[in-house]
């Protein structure tokens, strides 16, 4: 295996957020991912869903 691209970083974020992850996926992120990728591109999908709540919050009420 080899490092795991910043797509397969988004797609891992992802699948975390809704706890979904196979283990082979799980495994490539623990042993070849960097620590900070993963940090960076979790911030940013909780800034954006925290932005998307209150987009649609504030657009029904």
């Amino acid at each position: 295996m080899s490092k795991p691209t910043m797509i397969q970083v988004f797609k891992s974020v992802l699948s975390a957020f809704i706890g979904v992850q196979s283990e082979a996926n799980r495994k490539r992120d623990f042993e070849y991912g960097s620590f900070s990728n993963y940090i960076i591109v979790g911030l940013i999908v909780t800034v954006l869903f925290v932005g998307a709540v209150i987009l649609l919050v504030s657009a029904i009420v």
